[in-house]
C-alpha cells in the first residue's frame, strides 16, 4: 500500500448534486468513501447509496461504502470514553476500539493510496458528525485530513477536544 499523506472529508447535507459534484471537481476527489451507516436519504434521493454511485460514475468518481466506519453506535453502559458528553460520540469512540473499526480504517487508508479520496457523510458540519472522529483516527496515524466546507473554505483537522494521545494511542477518556 502506497503511503497516504491526505484525506479529505465532506457532508452532503441538503446541497443540491450538482453543487457536491462541483465541490469534489474543486478538490479534484476522485473516491467518495461513504461512511454512513445506513447510505440511504428519504429526504434527498440523490444521496442514496445506488443513485449516488450511478451520478458519481458518470463523473468518473468512484464510489465506496465502508459500513464498517459508519456512525450511530450505541454507548457501552461501563464506556471509558467519558470525555465525550455527547452520547452518539461515546457510542462511536467505544466501537473506535473494534476490530470492525480496525480493519475499515485499513480499508479507507488503502483505497486513499490509489486515489484522492473524501471521507462522506450526511452531516454538513464535520465537527456535529463522526467523521471528526475518523480524522483523529487518522491524524494519529500521521495522516492530514482536510475538511472540505465549501468551494473557497477548508480547514485541516484539529484534533477534536475531547481527544488525547496515550503511549501512542488516540483516547477520549477523561483525564
Amino acid at each position: 500500500m502506497a503511503a497516504v499523506a491526505t484525506i479529505w472529508t465532506i457532508g452532503h447535507s441538503t446541497r443540491p448534486i450538482d453543487e457536491f459534484l462541483c465541490l469534489l471537481d474543486e478538490y479534484r476527489i476522485e473516491t467518495i468513501v461513504d461512511v454512513r451507516r445506513f447510505p440511504g436519504s428519504r429526504k434527498n434521493p440523490q444521496y442514496g447509496n445506488q443513485a449516488l454511485a450511478l451520478t458519481l460514475a458518470e463523473h468518473a468518481i468512484g464510489y465506496h461504502w465502508l459500513e464498517a466506519l459508519g456512525g450511530r453506535r450505541g454507548a457501552s453502559a461501563d464506556s471509558l470514553n467519558t470525555a465525550w458528553r455527547n452520547a452518539s460520540f461515546r457510542g462511536y469512540a467505544d466501537y473506535m476500539a473494534s476490530p470492525e473499526f480496525a480493519q475499515g480504517l485499513m480499508q479507507l487508508l488503502e483505497l486513499a493510496s490509489h486515489a484522492r479520496s473524501a471521507v462522506m457523510c450526511a452531516e454538513a458540519v464535520w465537527w456535529r458528525c463522526h467523521r471528526s472522529m475518523i480524522a483523529d483516527a487518522l491524524c494519529v496515524r500521521g495522516i492530514a485530513v482536510v475538511h472540505i466546507l465549501d468551494a473557497r473554505h477548508e480547514v485541516i483537522h484539529p484534533m477534536t477536544s475531547p481527544a488525547r494521545i496515550v503511549r501512542g494511542r488516540l483516547s477520549y477518556a477523561t483525564p
